[in-house]
């Protein structure tokens, strides 16, 4: 299925959230994840079904000031 992450155009074989950070390198990352501009908590990552052309971002947190 297609979708945009991190503003990136990406063909991914998955269905949830929780498979797209898997084969993306992020599985076990302290990272924040929105669908479609709507927050998604770790817990309900794996529950949480990706449609075609969803658009996901996932952000690591940044120290500093």
């Amino acid at each position: 299925m297609k979708l945009l992450l991190n503003g990136t155009s990406i063909d991914a074989q998955i269905t949830t959230l929780a498979d797209l950070l898997e084969i993306k390198g992020f599985a076990g990352a302290k990272v924040a994840t929105a669908v479609n501009g709507t927050f998604v908590p770790a817990p309900a990552r794996a529950e949480h079904t990706l449609t075609p052309g969803d658009s996901v971002e996932v952000l690591a947190p940044m120290q500093g000031g």
